[in-house]
């Protein structure tokens, strides 16, 4: 063990000196490098200067550097290898990751993504989470082959409470609890959230995001507590101290974790709301509007701050030397660690997957790279060496992890199994959490509409609960709850939840009062009242950006069903879940009271205290939550913000009914605006780009039987054939989180892997389509069999069929590359309607990845582009 402890204070108390031998327990290396003074550390070579009258405030006042940890610091650094400094600075993912590779590298960090789990376990206990956060913990201090005993810490996505973790406490997310405007309730959440982190062993959340967002298309508009910066700003401070704990009191201390705050900077303002996009704005626009959460969490102590993937002005953030040095880290005091996203590094100008001098330059010391990590340890340590990358530029971004890591008492507290904080399992999903979720939901519910004084229902009342949301708590829960985009979850899920129903059954039945659930609306017995619920399907990320802003746009099932229950004389209450405002004119017309329920978690209990009265009929809670995102009047009113020129919202910021409200609303305008018919100038069709088009399915066909029971339709980044065996998929990275899929053969026997339209599509939409391009990797030489078909029936008639054996044998294994496949000399009259876009078959023992699959009426040429052209002749 450490002789000497290191306490985590940062009080009065000065950290006590840890000896030499101490220092050679934690790096055992032989070769040291050239001691890394405190000045030098501070100098950050050539900061890129930008001619600006703005200037941004320096807001860490209440964290001040301790000299005796310094001084530990320029020691730890002047016995590292230039390795061992570089594996510091490396963060690879779970899903890639192996214990020999921590135990050869000794990386600094390591994550879960928003779909793996230990041991690829989706229900993984507690317990099991805390057994592997051991045994990398273990890995990384073995000095065995890299000379270095410096634990590694875990990273995870703790977005609204530890939501990765099957069993947690689901609270509200962001929106939900922007709506409650109550900064206390945020910092009490915040500590909840880090006892369940601390329960699993991991020190570290990639949590809060302070966006504010100014497009509501965006897919991550859920993630913002407001378009209100001053929301934002009284927010972030305390979900930091009640993550971290508290400045002067109990900071990084017991359950304290390392809390981040992103993704910096501007990433609610990108045009269009493109996730990842470009946010247009002066500086002092992005100071004042999307910088604001920053300015309390810096003030907290946070300890990490995430950079963004989206582009300032058209330049990238993760190479964005001003804003990630000058102004981050020199202007604002920002002493923390500059960490990247999912292999963000890979759009900085000179950057690929596997190397971005770039990013580092620019001011990111800590690198997520989920799969690539061994190439991009190599390439760094080589581009130091080559003078790409400065020595003082590695030993700043170290010193700043370190620094953090030991702060947080990293190297005194033992593994994550011995640590106070970790022995305490009945932390995780307490009541007393579960309660407090509860009291999230109520303050956070939002009442737009209650004609005729509907609510609160009586709960001796007979009551229908109708709606594909009210007995559904992945839809409740929304995207980043257990599995990334929340699509492939069930109710089984969830095991500690409550669902919308199961709430409202419990009050009812406890009342004296009846209670039906009949989701299309067709009771046994006719209801008093019937309460709908429903809304959005989950997303996350990029998978949620939208270009229509009516809810359910060419498909108004909802609406019929609201209908459809007033027609009958039954007073209806909509309860609506989503994750931004949508124009629901039509829907609020329908209904007699419209309630904004957000995404409210797991805590299904909170919505029926809201809307049910007691068994006497007196009122139990009220309504207390306000709008903190403007409500729109139009379809077309996508950037709708309090205080923008012409403001004219259906409901204002801020607006939100309460029992003592007598207002009866009249009908709103049902007016659709004219959408131009969406066409692509290029004459691309997408068939998987980040995402798959959303017609469209992966199917696992193998030759265990005859017919369809031997193919698997695959709804999840993942997935295996009937038999278990001959053909798995799984999700990979191309330039964004899971936007390509593995395919791995297994078997002797003939499988396919097909990209399946979820209706058949008529060969004549097709008719300008020149050629399939794609983006493929063969993970090693390329297979003695390998045929694809293009534009397929249900007959496997194709209109093109080949080998590209022959042409993929050129093709260096381990690398992307663009393949394009011809389709002008396709036989348009064999195929009337198409089942697959695409089809590769294959046997033997081999794997492929593909992304960036498309149709394009437009051929490359290959001389001009690098692509790899088969032609009509192969």
């Amino acid at each position: 063990m450490i002789s000497t402890r290191i306490t985590n204070t940062l009080s009065k108390n000065r950290y006590k000196k840890q000896s030499l031998a101490a220092l050679s327990f934690m790096l055992a290396a032989t070769a040291a490098q050239a001691t890394a003074t405190a000045s030098q550390s501070e100098t950050i070579a050539e900061t890129k200067t930008q001619s600006t009258a703005v200037q941004w405030p320096y807001v860490n006042t209440g964290l001040k550097r301790d000299p005796e940890l310094e001084k530990m610091l320029d020691q730890i650094l002047a016995r590292m290898t230039l390795e061992q400094k570089v594996a510091q600075m490396i963060q690879p993912e779970i899903g890639y990751l192996s214990l020999a590779q921590m135990r050869k590298y000794g990386f600094g960090s390591y994550l879960n993504g928003g779909n793996t789990a230990p041991y690829g376990k989706k229900r993984a206990s507690v317990e099991v989470w805390l057994k592997y956060a051991d045994e990398m913990y273990q890995a990384s201090i073995d000095a065995s082959q890299d000379g270095s005993r410096i634990p590694t810490i875990w990273g995870t996505d703790a977005m609204h409470g530890h939501s990765n973790v099957y069993g947690a406490t689901l609270f509200p997310h962001n929106i939900g609890l922007g709506a409650a405007n109550d900064p206390d309730l945020i910092h009490r959440i915040g500590v909840a959230t880090a006892k369940e982190v601390a329960a699993t062993g991991i020190e570290w959340s990639f949590a809060p995001t302070v966006a504010v967002v100014r497009d509501d298309r965006w897919g991550r508009t859920y993630e913002s507590y407001s378009e209100d910066p001053a929301i934002v700003k009284a927010y972030a401070g305390q979900m930091v101290s009640g993550l971290q704990g508290s400045l002067g009191k109990n900071f990084l201390q017991g359950y304290g974790r390392i809390a981040t705050a992103k993704h910096f900077v501007g990433d609610g303002g990108t045009e269009k709301g493109i996730d990842r996009g470009d946010t247009l704005i002066d500086e002092q626009g992005l100071r004042d509007i999307h910088a604001a959460g920053y300015m309390t969490a810096i003030e907290a102590g946070v300890q990490s701050v995430m950079a963004s993937f989206n582009s300032w002005n058209g330049v990238r953030l993760h190479g964005h030397k001003y804003l990630l040095t000058e102004v981050l880290k020199n202007q604002m005091g920002f002493d923390g660690f500059v960490v990247s996203d999912w292999n963000a590094h890979k759009f900085v100008e000179g950057c690929d997957l596997e190397q971005c001098a770039g990013a580092i330059n620019a001011g990111v010391d800590v690198l997520m790279v989920p799969e690539h990590f061994e190439a991009f340890y190599h390439n760094t340590i080589r581009q130091v060496e080559q003078g790409l990358i400065p020595q003082a530029r590695i030993d700043d971004a170290v010193r700043r992890f370190l620094r953090a890591k030991i702060r947080w008492g990293l190297l005194g507290r033992g593994k994550p199994s011995e640590r106070i904080e970790s022995g305490t399992a009945a932390v995780f999903n307490s009541q007393q959490h579960k309660d407090l979720a509860r009291e999230a939901v109520r303050k956070s519910l939002v009442l737009l509409k209650n004609n005729g004084k509907v609510l609160p229902v009586a709960a001796k009342s007979r009551v229908l609960v109708a709606g594909d949301g009210a007995d559904n708590i992945p839809k409740q829960a929304g995207g980043w709850s257990v599995s990334w985009q929340g699509t492939d979850n069930t109710n089984a899920d969830f095991p500690n939840a409550t669902s919308v129903y199961q709430g409202i059954a419990q009050q009812v039945k406890a009342a004296g009062g009846e209670v039906e659930l009949a989701v299309d609306g067709k009771y046994r017995k006719k209801p008093d009242v019937a309460l709908v619920v429903i809304g959005e399907e989950p997303y996350a990320e990029w998978f949620g950006d939208i270009q229509q802003l009516e809810y359910q746009h060419g498909d108004k099932r909802d609406l019929a069903l609201i209908k459809q229950l007033k027609q009958q004389g039954i007073p209806v209450v909509t309860v609506f879940l989503t994750g931004r405002p949508l124009w629901t004119n039509k829907e609020i017309n329908a209904s007699d009271a419209f309630v904004v329920a957000w995404l409210p978690g797991s805590e299904g209990q909170g919505v029926a205290d809201l809307l049910l009265s007691d068994a006497e009929g007196k009122t139990r809670y009220d309504f207390q939550g306000k709008l903190s995102f403007s409500w729109p009047k139009y379809d077309q009113q996508f950037v709708l913000n309090k205080g923008d020129a012409n403001y004219d919202p259906l409901f204002a910021y801020g607006y939100g009914l309460s029992y003592a409200d007598h207002k009866e609303l009249g009908q709103f305008s049902e007016q659709v605006s004219v959408v131009a018919a969406s066409s692509s100038d290029d004459g691309i069709q997408p068939l998987f780009v980040r995402n798959l088009a959303s017609d469209m399915a992966w199917v696992l066909t193998d030759s265990s039987v005859a017919g369809s029971e031997n193919s698997a339709l695959i709804t999840t980044p993942y997935g295996v054939s009937t038999d278990g065996n001959s053909l798995a998929m799984q999700s990979v990275n191309l330039s964004y989180q899971e936007d390509g899929r593995q395919l791995r053969w297994n078997s002797t026997a003939q499988a396919s892997a097909s990209l399946r339209y979820l209706k058949s599509v008529a060969a004549s939409d097709f008719s300008k389509a020149k050629a399939l391009r794609l983006s493929l990797r063969l993970d090693q030489q390329a297979p003695a069999e390998l045929n694809l078909g293009v534009l397929c029936d249900q007959q496997a008639v194709c209109q093109r069929k080949l080998s590209l054996t022959k042409a993929l044998a050129q093709l260096k294994p381990g690398v992307w590359h663009s393949v394009e496949v011809a389709l002008d000399c396709a036989d348009t009259s064999a195929v009337k309607q198409v089942s697959d876009a695409l089809v590769f078959s294959s046997s033997g023992q081999h794997s492929l990845a593909v992304a960036e699959m498309v149709l394009t009426a437009q051929q490359s040429t290959a001389a001009a582009t690098g692509t790899v052209v088969v032609g009509c002749a192969n």
